[in-house]
């Protein structure tokens, strides 16, 4: 392609070479010097007539002149050809017309010689008897100036302003020097004679001028006209090795290519059709694809869809299902290209198919990978709910009424085995959350419920939860939070206390001396906050190559750990994803024997504006009474009716019972409950059909709270959704109950806020 390009610019580089300002300059130039031998014979031999005629110091005189002239344009012309490099054209062009100027007026001295020079005693008619010779020598040079004024504007210009002006010149000193100041008769025809050599010139100067713009003209055509044809021929070089080479690469391309005709028959194949189908080259030509390869199982619908594409020209690629020669599935992906005519009807179609059944399969696979792990994850889930429930079920009972045998009189040993019951079964409970936990987590069903809540009173009621463990260690538990921390703060509080209460145990746990410390600070970033508390400790520290290995799950620093301070190592595991999921991170630094210090950083948000006052008001209901209160409790479980019953005996209510949802229902019309305990999960009817079934009768409505095993967030969403007012989670604890009692005893309606 440059070899091309140097071709195409040929001939219009000569044509600029030759008509540019330099160029035109060069070839005035190398005109003027080429001829200027003649020039000179023709000079000399007019001035030796002159000095024949006149006198031969006339002669001299006038041939120095006439010499001097011409060779003082000759010389400079020929210093400044070619035009140096780094020269003002103008200031040649200008000293060039002042040189052209020098010439014609010494030429046209020569030519007026004779009449200057003519002897004093001859007559006036006899001193023009030489207008002839004068007018001859001006004519010639006048022609020579318009033949070269192309080449040189200003030094043509200049040379025929000089030889115009001279027989005016002439005409009007021949006047003035009449003896006795009358008109010469002579004068009319010579005024005449002037107005045609002025008209002469100007006609010959045009013609001149025209020709050589038409020249120049033709010549630049001719060059374009080299240039596009060039061009032209470079595109059919380039399109044939175009063709070349797509042909090459169709003949050995992998994927399979053919060409079709308009009316849809082959007429073209590559090795790869060959290769991919199983039909040879003879075999496909004259044939109709669909014919070839079409199965019993090829969709019809993109069958058509292809001849479709084809018939209003327009490309299409799809993916059909066909059969080899052998037989064997085929899947292709068929790219096909129509190819128009000048009249915008379809010539040929060319198709490139690819063979994709590897990729179809794979594809297959992933799907049914993809339903078996849904399938996968949704048994594990259904698992999950169930065993949390049958777990929960009797821890209920077993915490539950382990907390009522706390409530009576015990002597010194009964207490004892009813605390190591009580703390058996929280350990117990601990564990199954958290195992509960992490498998949402897994399931990504962590579900972030950010509220407005008291930043500092979060920090200080867990650590009050450590402070009889603390004590009874002799170990100090301190909490530093920085002045600017807010009181107020927006985020999921119950996520917060459940990573402290995994750092601070932990520190408790391993910390026999010294004591813990647990320092909070808050700084903004745009508009949310960023939280950061440390829970630094004097333990027994973690070794550098554990420190890592103690956020994953079932994981301890060492076996000795476990044996002697028990866990199951989920916690730290937990907590660094409770803290990623709240847009954080959780790291430690640590020395073996030295004490550890993990730090945690979370995104919260300022809070969104309730007060502390709002807050306690909405989270503390002791003050309220719970008098003629009506609950209807719909648990199928006896020992979770029986606890809630003890739970509920000293309170001055009305208490009734349902085993499933359908008795809820009816107990509902005859009892007119203020508050249903309502569980989740019972025969006959559970609990949110229940629910929605009571939301549509035509009654007072009571405040319906949940009762559920479990611990899954979308449960809460369940039970919301089904029309719920709250929400329960099973092991029941009694305080929990009565806070949900008093928070909807003073709701409108109900019996005791009459």
């Amino acid at each position: 392609m440059p070899q091309a390009d140097a071709l195409n610019n040929e001939h219009l580089q000569i044509y600029h070479r030759r008509y540019g300002q330099a160029g035109l300059f060069n070839r005035y130039a190398d005109g003027r010097a080429q001829y200027f031998v003649y020039r000179l014979l023709t000079i000399s031999g007019l001035s030796g007539l002159i000095g024949l005629l006149i006198s031969p110091l006339v002669g001299l005189v006038v041939l120095l002149v006439a010499v001097f002239g011409d060779v003082l344009d000759t010389l400079y012309l020929k210093r400044m050809t070619p035009l140096p490099e780094g020269t003002s054209f103008k200031s040649v062009s200008m000293w060039a017309s002042i040189t052209a100027a020098l010439q014609a007026l010494s030429l046209a001295f020569l030519a007026c010689a004779p009449s200057i020079f003519a002897h004093p005693t001859e007559s006036l008619h006899q001193v023009n008897a030489t207008p002839l010779f004068t007018t001859s020598i001006l004519v010639g040079g006048a022609i020579n100036a318009a033949v070269i004024l192309p080449y040189n504007v200003s030094a043509g210009l200049v040379r025929l302003a000089v030889y115009a002006l001279t027989p005016l010149v002439i005409i009007v000193a021949g006047t003035f020097l009449e003896v006795d100041g009358r008109m010469d008769d002579l004068l009319v025809f010579q005024v005449a004679g002037l107005g045609v050599f002025y008209l002469s010139m100007f006609f010959f100067v045009s013609f001149i001028v025209s020709r050589y713009h038409r020249s120049r003209e033709n010549r630049l055509a001719m060059a374009l006209q080299h240039k596009q044809l060039a061009q032209i021929n470079a595109k059919l070089l380039a399109q044939k090795l175009h063709s070349q080479r797509l042909a090459l690469i169709a003949e050995n391309a992998n994927d399979s290519v053919f060409l079709m005709d308009a009316d849809g028959l082959i007429t073209w194949v590559n090795d790869a059709f060959t290769r991919i189908t199983g039909y040879q080259f003879d075999e496909a030509i004259g044939q109709n694809p669909g014919t070839l390869l079409n199965a019993d199982d090829t969709d019809m619908a993109v069958v058509h869809a292809l001849k479709q594409g084809r018939d209003s020209g327009k490309p299409s690629r799809m993916e059909i299902c066909n059969r080899r020669k052998d037989g064997q599935r085929l899947w292709l992906e068929t790219n096909q290209v129509p190819m128009l005519g000048e009249d915008g009807t379809v010539e040929a179609v060319i198709a490139v198919e690819r063979d994709v059944t590897a990729s179809k399969q794979y594809e297959q696979q992933l799907k049914d990978a993809r339903i078996a792990a849904e399938e996968g994850a949704r048994v594990k889930s259904e698992f999950l709910a169930t065993m949390s429930h049958e777990i929960r079920t009797p821890m209920n009972g077993l915490i539950g009424m382990a907390q009522m045998l706390e409530r009576t009189d015990l002597d010194e040993d009964q207490s004892l085995y009813a605390e190591t019951i009580l703390g058996s079964a929280r350990t117990l409970l601990s564990l199954i959350n958290d195992v509960l936990d992490l498998s949402k987590m897994d399931a990504g069903e962590v579900i972030l419920s950010e509220v407005d809540f008291d930043l500092h009173a979060c920090f200080r009621q867990t650590m009050q939860l450590f402070e009889p463990q603390a004590q009874e260690k002799g170990i100090s538990l301190d909490l530093d939070v920085e002045p600017n921390v807010p009181q107020m703060i927006n985020g999921d509080d119950q996520r917060l206390r459940q990573v402290l209460l995994n750092l601070v145990g932990n520190a408790v746990k391993f910390t026999e001396t010294g004591g813990v410390r647990v320092a909070v600070s808050t700084t903004r970033v745009g508009d949310r906050l960023r939280l950061r508390f440390a829970v630094s400790d004097t333990g027994i520290g973690i070794a550098k190559d554990k420190q890592e290995q103690i956020f994953e799950r079932f994981s301890q620093a060492d076996a000795e750990i476990t044996r002697r301070f028990g866990g199951t190592g989920l916690g730290l595991a937990i907590s660094r994803l409770l803290c990623e999921a709240m847009g954080g991170e959780i790291g430690v630094t640590s020395e073996l024997g030295k004490g550890a210090c993990f730090a945690a950083h979370l995104r919260m948000q300022p809070a969104t504006g309730v007060s502390l006052v709002e807050a306690a008001a909405n989270g503390h209901y002791a003050d309220r009474s719970l008098k003629g209160l009506r609950i209807l409790v719909a648990e199928d479980n006896n020992i979770n009716r029986l606890l809630i019953e003890k739970y509920l005996q000293d309170e001055p209510i009305e208490l009734e019972f349902a085993v499933d949802g359908a008795e809820a229902m009816e107990k509902t019309l005859d009892f007119d409950p203020d508050i249903i305990l309502m569980d989740m999960s019972m025969p006959v009817m559970d609990g949110p059909t229940a629910t929605r079934n009571i939301r549509d009768m035509d009654i007072r409505q009571p405040v319906i709270a949940a009762l559920t095993a479990n611990a899954f967030d979308s449960d809460r969403e369940a039970c919301l959704a089904a029309g719920m007012d709250d929400f329960l989670s099973k092991p029941i604890n009694r305080e929990d109950l009565l806070v949900v009692l008093r928070k909807h005893s003073n709701r409108p309606g109900s019996s005791a806020a009459v």
